[in-house]
């Protein structure tokens, strides 16, 4: 079974359909997409709508869960910026109305799938321990253990930091999909547009898993 694995498209259509382009040359058998799918955009509708078509296996993200259960009005913004996000928040929401934000809300934080060689994988956003809290490459081999729990599953592929890596922690493989809409690959600043999308292949044989992870040009 081969994977396309995605995280972290935030609503940018155009860096999915970039990699989504790449991956027609393959013929992938899941999509798998880990979590902070829509916000902050620009296209969180027609984002989710292109996922939804291509029977994508999503998980919770934090912005998902943001976008689903926070009340704008409810919040006092202390900077520009803060006002900013706020307002999108709420454009976001009014684009994508109940059903779509109820789905979001139901989504789960984690979804395990077996594998051809009788091993396990779990999808999640930040860590299995802590949907809010990411898995990062620079983090110790201890640091990353601590982010597991008693049974994580042998292969974990996760999102959030929005950079990709591939290590392996005891007996634990630990797959970081990086960022499909703001991967920060060449970026001047923080507030610049993607220059690149991540995305990771991964093919679950009986004789075990083979993964490459790329990045596919934007600009």
């Amino acid at each position: 079974m081969l994977m396309l694995c995605l995280s972290d498209v935030q609503g940018n259509l155009d860096a999915l359909r970039a990699v989504l382009a790449t991956a027609e040359r393959k013929s992938f058998q899941k999509l798998i997409i880990c979590g902070d799918i829509l916000f902050p955009g620009p296209q969180p509708l027609e984002t989710w709508r292109r996922l939804t078509a291509s029977g994508a296996l999503l998980v919770q993200g934090l912005g998902d869960k943001a976008v689903a259960t926070i009340e704008p009005a409810e919040l006092i913004a202390t900077s520009p910026h803060e006002a900013g996000r706020i307002e999108q928040l709420r454009k976001t929401q009014r684009e994508l109305g109940d059903i779509i934000l109820e789905r979001l809300r139901r989504l789960p934080s984690q979804v395990r799938i077996p594998l051809e060689d009788g091993r396990e994988l779990l999808v999640c956003h930040g860590s299995p321990a802590d949907p809010s809290e990411a898995m990062t490459f620079d983090m110790s081999d201890e640091e990353l253990d601590a982010l597991l729990v008693d049974d994580p599953a042998d292969v974990i592929v996760c999102g959030m930091s929005h950079v990709p890596f591939d290590r392996t922690v005891g007996e634990v493989r630990i797959i970081n999909v990086g960022s499909v809409g703001d991967a920060p690959d060449g970026k001047p600043s923080a507030d610049a547009p993607p220059q690149v999308a991540h995305a990771t292949w991964i093919d679950s044989t009986p004789t075990g898993l083979y993964i490459e992870q790329i990045a596919v040009p934007l600009v």
